[in-house]
Formats: C-alpha cells, structure tokens, sequence
C-alpha cells in the first residue's frame, strides 16, 4: 500500500437512517425538533461475518439557543462526535464536529421554513499496527494518524401546510476544504496526495397522513464524493396509535433500496420524547459473497427534551339573563 503513489479512493462513513440523525448529513437540519433539545446515539456493524467489520458509533446533541416566537425564526447549536474502525489494523476516523444553524417562518402561518447551517469538524485518522501480519518478522510497522479539520454547509426547507402533508427537502456540502490525509511524505505533488473530497448530499421525505391513523413517508435521498455515488429511494409506514399529548405513540416499518448495493428495512417507535429505531441493510450487490450474506444492523435512540407549556385558564363572565 505504501509503495502505490497512486490515487486512494474512498467513501465517508455513511448511515441508513438519514434523517433518524439528520445532523449527521446536514448541518442546517439543527434546530428542527419539538423541544428545547435533542441527543440521539447510533450504533452500526457491517458485514459481522468478516473478521474484523466496520463498526461505527455516532452521537450527537442539539439545543435551541433562541427561539424568538413572533420573529418567528431561532438559532440552534448542536455538537455530533463519531467514531469508525474497520481491518486488523483498526484503521478509521474518531472525529468531533461543532454546528449552528440559523432558522426562519417564511409566512405568518409559521408552518413555511428554511435554514442554513454550519458545520467546523476536528478529525483524526489512522491505524494501529500492533496487530500488524509481516512477511519480515524483524520488520517494525509504526502506527500513523493524520489530524485535520472539515467544514460543511447546508440548507433546508420545511412546509407543512396542513395536518395531513409534511415536506422536507435538503441539501449540504461537506469537506469543502478538501484536506490532505496522505501518510507519506514522498514527492510534493497532486498523485502522492491523499485528499478527503468533498461530499454533496441531497434529501426530500414527504409525510402524507390518509385514514386518519395511518401515514405514507416516501423517502429520496442522494450523496456523491467524487467517483463514488449512494441512492436510497423508499417508504415508511406509520401507524399512529395514540396522540395525546403525555401519551403518543408510533410504530413505523420502512423499505427501501440502496441501489445497486443493498436492500434497507427499518422498524422503530416512538413514545412521547423518546424514539428508538432499527435498520437491517440486506447486502444484493457482489459483496454478498465476501461478507457470506449478512450486512448491516443499525440501532438508534433519540431522546427529546420537551418542555411542557403552562396555560392560565381565565374565567369568563356569565351573561346576565
């Protein structure tokens, strides 16, 4: 591998519930939750049956700054910190990202948004080689890292005009300043570099609430780094139970297709503040054969914080009759 000055092509980690975590993807997506704030845990294995799969851990923490109820627009900060490691050697990325985002009504019906957000993400990558197989026993491998820091954008739109229709449509930008990782230091120019190239995510859902308990959430979302491209088109199905307010409860269950790669199915519910979601992604590409049939398993937990309005009830005179 050192020996190959060559380009090194690779993807960012990636997740099959884009919008159970939504700032992973999208900085601007901050913010868009009931609440005074939002924490979600994610935890994905791929591929259990090699020896050593790619495992990946993602936690994130949102909380409203401002909230300005007749300007009808607020600022939201958030935190997200992850860690990836696959191979003998542990190669992977430990990484901590800071965002702020910035939302505004564009109506007086307060149902009509769009927000921009911003992204500044410390990273770092490398292996470990003490467990490290050499042809030359007497050869010592050393461990590498590489530091680096990753600045995205983003931009989304929310409507929702009425009970029975939710649209969301999103798009961001990430590692735009396109730092070099190489672990080399032979030759000064382009080929014996190793960048981490910008990556273009674009998302719509759309809730459509019919029979009164029942929702349909088609799913389209892409991303694209460099030669490498991912396609998820899908649905979910929502079945809402209850919807009291110390009382709601959902249950959903979700297909869709990776294209070309795999094929994803998701359960999850959600009680009051507290979301908890399961994917199972079903390898259908080549891969299949390497990784002996089993994919992916993807948990996640989100816990809302919610804060409970206080309402004075103001007694009315009677009419005098």
């Amino acid at each position: 591998m050192m020996a190959a000055a060559g380009d090194a092509v690779a993807q960012d980690i990636h997740f099959s519930q884009p919008d159970i975590n939504p700032i992973l993807y999208n900085p601007a997506y901050s913010g868009f939750f009931d609440g005074s704030g939002r924490f979600a845990l994610t935890y994905r294995n791929q591929w259990a049956a090699v020896a050593q799969p790619f495992q990946t851990m993602a936690a994130s923490a949102e909380y409203a700054v401002m909230r300005r109820r007749y300007e009808r627009d607020g600022i939201s900060a958030g935190l997200t910190v992850f860690n990836d490691r696959a191979g003998t050697l542990r190669y992977g990325t430990t990484a901590a990202s800071l965002i702020m985002s910035y939302y505004k009504s564009l109506n007086r019906f307060n149902n009509n948004f769009l927000s921009f957000g911003l992204s500044g993400c410390f990273a770092q990558s490398g292996y470990d080689a003490a467990d490290a197989d050499l042809l030359d026993r007497t050869e010592v491998l050393q461990n590498a890292g590489k530091n680096y820091l990753l600045i995205g954008i983003g931009a989304a739109w929310y409507y929702h005009p009425h009970d029975f229709l939710e649209i969301k449509i999103a798009a961001s930008g990430n590692n735009l300043n396109r730092p070099n990782i190489s672990y080399t230091a032979v030759g000064e120019t382009d080929e014996c570099k190793g960048y981490v190239e910008p990556r273009f995510n674009l998302y719509s859902r759309i809730d459509y609430r019919f029979g009164g308990y029942w929702s349909i959430e088609p799913l389209l979302a892409l991303q694209l780094q460099r030669n490498n491209s991912e396609l998820v088109a899908g649905a979910d199905f929502k079945w809402h139970l209850s919807e009291f307010t110390d009382n709601n409860l959902t249950l959903s269950a979700g297909v869709a297709s990776r294209i070309g790669d795999a094929l994803l199915f998701s359960l999850s519910t959600e009680w009051t503040t507290m979301l908890v979601a399961f994917t199972y992604d079903h390898t259908i590409s080549d891969l299949r054969e390497a990784s002996l049939g089993v994919g992916a398993f993807e948990v996640s937990v989100v816990y809302r914080l919610s804060k409970k309005e206080l309402y004075q009830r103001k007694a009315l005179p009677c009419p005098i009759i």
